[in-house]
């Protein structure tokens, strides 16, 4: 395996974003500008830095019109991992459109005698750097590990959706709880009179 490229955090924040819908239980995390203050404080990382005249002076200022833009990220990054293993080129597309409308920038860096790059957008928008953040996350997998790491749930009702960062690349579930209801499932399937 080549070494890893992707920022985990980043990954889970993709993941996190996409998994806000979901779409079989009719549920939706991101409806009002609270809910997505509640997502950036969970996700520091991917918000845009605060210049130094606003750091500490209270909750940053959202907007509705950051709540859709971020509510149509979503829709991007979600139909990325649906896709990727399917169709990597269309995924890919549905990337570089997302970073290029994100005015996404690479940057290195050097922190601890170590160098990096990093994908920022010169955007203040939340929106953008959330962008920026998680859609280079998603091609840093594909590039580094291939597109059938992103995926979407093989639970029959459940459609949240994952990244496999594991060594052996099998994950066919979004959690072990829907792992362990496919199995029980499964089990009781075998087990029944017919």
């Amino acid at each position: 395996m080549q070494d890893a490229c992707y920022s985990p955090w980043a990954v889970q924040t993709a993941v996190d974003l996409a998994n806000t819908l979901r779409p079989v239980k009719g549920e939706d995390a991101l409806e009002t500008v609270e809910q997505l203050r509640d997502f950036l404080d969970d996700h520091p990382a991917a918000e845009p830095p605060r210049s130094a005249a606003n750091q500490g002076t209270g909750p940053r200022h959202l907007t509705r019109a950051d709540l859709a833009e971020v509510r149509a990220l979503r829709e991007t990054v979600r139909e990325v991992l649906e896709r990727a293993n399917a169709d990597a080129a269309e995924a890919a597309a549905l990337i570089n459109d997302g970073l290029r409308r994100s005015r996404a920038t690479p940057v290195l860096r050097h922190e601890d005698d170590r160098w990096w790059t990093e994908v920022t957008s010169d955007a203040d928008r939340c929106s953008a750097h959330l962008a920026a953040t998680t859609l280079s996350a998603l091609a840093s997998v594909i590039a580094t590990l291939g597109p059938a790491r992103l995926g979407v749930c093989a639970g029959p009702t459940c459609r949240a959706t994952f990244v496999d960062l594991s060594r052996n690349g099998s994950k066919r579930y979004c959690t072990r709880t829907c792992a362990h209801r496919a199995s029980v499932a499964a089990y009781r399937s075998r087990r029944s009179p017919r």
